[in-house]
């Protein structure tokens, strides 16, 4: 008859704890990757000892960030994404692949806004926002699970959200960006419960307004600067670095029986909601 041991506590190991945080050599795949927060994770992940491929519509764009991380003593990789083409989204993965050997975390930076009130909403517009945040977002992860099944090795899949995954916004035309946000929600706890059996977690991070040139027509406008303001606990806009660490988190073996998540990165927003 089997007996359990005395303590069922583990021994704390110190080889474990000085790696709770280690990425070094993990090979991350960055679609979406030279925007503010996009690439705050590829520099940020680089610098820790990743191998980073960023993957984006303008590959100038892509290949100059990678470049960048390269002449600071990282190892970069840079390709062309049109998230909105499934082709281009599995030929930008297979080239990642390519690059690497293989994706250990996915970080899927991609999204857009395009803001239109309900009662202007247009057929095109709504389809450009749902094949760009969401139907991008599951044949990106479906792609890198397929590397990453047939390595049997595990991995980490991350995706970016917004608050709007969870709130809605007044007086603004967001019926677009908040459904998107809010299925991929879904999405990351579905494929959480699908991937689970092959020690793949899925997470994700929902920054609210980030200091970029994106949100600086936002920031122009003093009203709606200060109801911005206003409505954050912590009274200041985010920086793309307080985002970028809760995905090294995710991605490090801290993060490791932490799946189906979502962290909000929001100075404390959807608290007060």
């Amino acid at each position: 008859m089997n007996q359990q041991p005395a303590s069922l506590t583990p021994r704390l190991d110190p080889e474990r704890i000085a790696r709770l945080f280690d990425i070094t050599g993990m090979r991350v795949f960055v679609p979406g990757g030279y925007g503010a927060i996009g690439e705050a994770t590829a520099t940020a992940m680089a610098a820790h000892g990743a191998v980073v491929t960023i993957a984006g519509p303008k590959i100038d764009k892509a290949r100059a960030l990678a470049d960048r991380i390269v002449d600071a003593g990282g190892k970069a990789h840079g390709f062309e994404l049109d998230a909105r083409d499934i082709g281009s989204v599995r030929d930008a993965t297979a080239e990642a692949i390519g690059a690497m050997g293989g994706i250990d975390t996915l970080v899927n930076c991609v999204g857009i806004q395009r803001e239109q009130h309900l009662m202007d909403v247009t057929e095109d517009v709504f389809d450009e926002v749902y094949q760009t945040n969401l139907k991008s977002a599951m044949f990106l992860a479906q792609e890198t699970a397929r590397d990453q099944i047939a390595r049997g090795k595990g991995g980490r899949q991350i995706h970016i959200l917004s608050v709007r995954s969870q709130l809605a916004l007044r007086g603004r035309g967001y019926s677009a960006y908040c459904s998107t946000k809010g299925g991929l929600a879904m999405l990351v706890k579905q494929h959480a419960m699908e991937l689970a059996p092959h020690n793949i977690t899925v997470n994700g991070v929902a920054p609210t307004f980030i200091q970029s040139d994106r949100i600086r027509m936002h920031l122009d406008k003093p009203e709606f600067r200060d109801f911005i303001l206003e409505r954050n606990p912590l009274g200041r806009i985010g920086d793309p670095l307080e985002v970028c660490g809760q995905v090294i988190v995710f991605a490090a073996p801290a993060g490791s029986y932490m799946t189906g998540q979502i962290v909000y990165i929001d100075g404390g927003v959807t608290a007060s909601q």
